[in-house]
């Protein structure tokens, strides 16, 4: 057993090559730009996805794609198979002991005649062990760096993982308010139709009694034709709308879900606490996914810096032997082996010199995806809390402007109704108001994007439920 015991002895103390690890200044200022200072006790990370989002159906269609989204699926069993992977690399780091029996009989051939008194025979040999095989004994921390570079990656799928849930509840909620626009659109489009349709009607009375000409005619078919056309645009956007979300979800839309809120009545927050431009650092699961990556990097080089050292591996093993299973286990019959062995290397051609290097390359890389990510996370929430900041105001005025478009068709149809107005300022009316309309929808829908994105820039969509003091 003190052979046995060895390996683990020197393997404790063992030392490290592993460079030390130091992470870039943070790239990004302390304040977002044009902020006051933030209150330090709120943040918006800490808001569960279900008060994010008041929409009952909203709540459900994102409950079903965490349960049924297959990109989820697979970044979940991307951190089960990093998992294994730092597993097999962490034993590594240990012998592996086997028991082994065997038993042999063979039959030896007779004298090939010079002895013709030595017959033929029949030999036996038992045998049973406990060892280890080429265990290596890790002098320069090359095994420890190879796992604690897996055990970062391990980490780092995970974070994955949680920023592909953020994501995707995210894209639910992007896909869900963009089938609501295209819903609302299509009944704008329809309801508009029929309005112009019933104008058609009148321009082809007012016609046949001689009170107008063909021009005004063909401008109001004209007219229902573009508002048809839209109809259809507005349809097919509805229908793929559906199928994203669909997609997201990863199954059937059930039948017995919510109703959906119009645009209008959504209670999504838009007001959000962004806390300090360093709390992404903690906040945002990419962020701690490109660190892990980087502490992986770093640990590979230990690895490739240990390969140019001398590799001490050992066999060992201990058991007994004998020709006979009766006498087996008899204290005359005790083996054991010990068989270690020492490799340097001497020549391989740069192989070595070119893995470091890539090492070091990698390493580089890793810190440059690491001030990147960082910066990404700025420019997003500092997009979002601008978003914050206009949206409100620009739809309060974009309420004035449909208002007014209505006001300015309801005056035009009654004068040209009472004929003091031509049939041109009437159609100019009407697409006014139309395009105001959609214009106000679209603004609506945005706003909200606005406040998706900001919830995800901040590493909201984790919780389901509000977060404790």
């Amino acid at each position: 057993m003190r052979i046995l015991l060895l390996p683990v002895v020197l393997a404790l103390s063992a030392c490290s090559l592993t460079p030390g690890l130091f992470k870039p200044a943070t790239p990004i200022p302390e304040m977002y730009p044009g902020q006051v200072p933030a209150d330090a006790t709120a943040h918006g990370a800490d808001l569960g996805w279900r008060s994010m989002f008041g929409d009952r159906r909203l709540q459900r269609l994102i409950a079903l794609a965490l349960e049924n989204n297959r990109d989820l699926r697979i970044a979940v069993l991307n951190v089960e198979a990093a998992q294994a992977q730092y597993g097999i690399q962490r034993a590594a780091r240990w012998p592996a002991i086997d028991a082994t029996g065997n038993a042999t009989r063979q039959r030896t051939a007779a004298n090939d005649g010079s002895n013709p008194a030595v017959p033929a025979a029949v030999q036996n040999q038992f045998g049973v062990s406990v060892g280890s095989s080429a265990f290596e004994i890790d002098l320069f921390g090359r095994v420890r760096a190879l796992s604690d570079a897996s055990l970062a990656r391990y980490l780092a799928s995970d974070h994955g993982r949680r920023a592909a849930q953020i994501a995707l509840v995210g894209a639910v909620a992007d896909a869900y308010f963009a089938e609501r626009l295209a819903q609302e659109q299509l009944q704008l489009s329809e309801r508009t139709l029929a309005d112009w349709r019933q104008s058609l009607d009148l321009a082809r009375r007012l016609k046949a009694a001689r009170q107008s000409s063909g021009l005004e005619v063909a401008q109001a078919e004209g007219q229902v034709a573009t508002a048809e056309a839209d109809v259809q645009a507005r349809r097919r956007a509805m229908a793929q709308a559906g199928h994203a979300l669909r997609l997201l979800v990863g199954a059937e839309i059930p039948a017995g879900l919510p109703d959906g809120l119009p645009l209008q009545d959504q209670p999504v927050v838009s007001q959000l606490p962004a806390g300090l431009p360093s709390d992404l650092l903690y906040r945002r699961p990419d962020i701690q996914q490109a660190e892990q990556a980087l502490i992986a990097a770093n640990a590979d080089i230990g690895a490739a810096r240990a390969a140019f050292f001398p590799r001490l591996s050992l066999t060992a093993s201990l058991g007994y032997t004998s020709p006979a299973m009766g006498s087996l286990f008899d204290g005359a019959q005790r083996a054991w082996s010990f068989a270690p062995q020492l490799s340097v290397p001497l020549f391989s051609a740069g192989r070595l010199r070119s893995e470091l290097r890539l090492a070091e390359v990698r390493k580089s890389s890793a810190v440059v995806a690491y001030e990147q990510a960082i910066e990404t996370a700025f420019r997003e929430v500092a997009d979002g809390l601008a978003g914050r900041e206009t949206f409100a105001v620009q739809l309060e005025a974009q309420a004035r402007v449909a208002a007014s478009a209505e006001r300015r068709s309801a005056l035009s149809s009654l004068r040209y109704r009472a004929g003091t107005e031509g049939r041109l300022e009437l159609l100019d009316a009407q697409r006014q108001l139309y395009a105001a309309r959609q214009a106000q929808l679209d603004l609506r829908r945005s706003a909200f994007g606005s406040a998706v994105a900001l919830y995800k820039a901040l590493g909201g969509g984790l919780r389901d439920a509000d977060a404790g003091p």
